[in-house]
Order: C-alpha cells, then structure tokens, then sequence
C-alpha cells in the first residue's frame, strides 16, 4: 500500500495510475496529520464489493445477492 499526500497525488498521478494497473492500493491523505481521505484500488475490487455483512454472522462470511434476485422483502420474510 502506497501513502501520498494530496499534493504528492495530484503531482505524480500518472505514476500512481501505473501502480494502481499493477494492484497496488494508493491512500491519499490530507492535512499534517496525514489523515487519509481516499484510496484508490483497481477497478476489479470496486466492482467486486464486499457483499452484505449480517448482524451476528458478520464474521462468518459474506451473502451476494445477484441482479436476478426476484424475491421483494415481503416473500422474503414469509418464506
């Protein structure tokens, strides 16, 4: 994972649009306390998400729910 200040970013941006297409991690970060404010990731991790993190089985996995989900909240909860 790579750290730039906002400055740093906006200068080298080329540069850390390569790291980005190697797989690397950027954080930008803001102020002298360096408190980060962005990442920039590749664009297969945005579009992969997380998935839904459910209450008390939030450490046991993930739940995706696909584009042809059918079901409305309704037919879920008396199913």
């Amino acid at each position: 994972m790579i750290r730039l200040s906002i400055a740093e970013a906006k200068a080298r941006f080329s540069e850390v649009i390569r790291e980005v297409q190697a797989g690397q991690d950027v954080i930008v970060t803001k102020g002298t306390g360096k408190e980060p404010v962005a990442a920039v990731i590749p664009i297969g991790r945005y579009r992969g998400g997380r998935g839904r993190v459910l209450g008390l089985a939030r450490d046991w996995g993930a739940i995706r729910i696909g584009p042809d989900w059918a079901m409305d909240e309704e037919a879920l909860l008396e199913s």
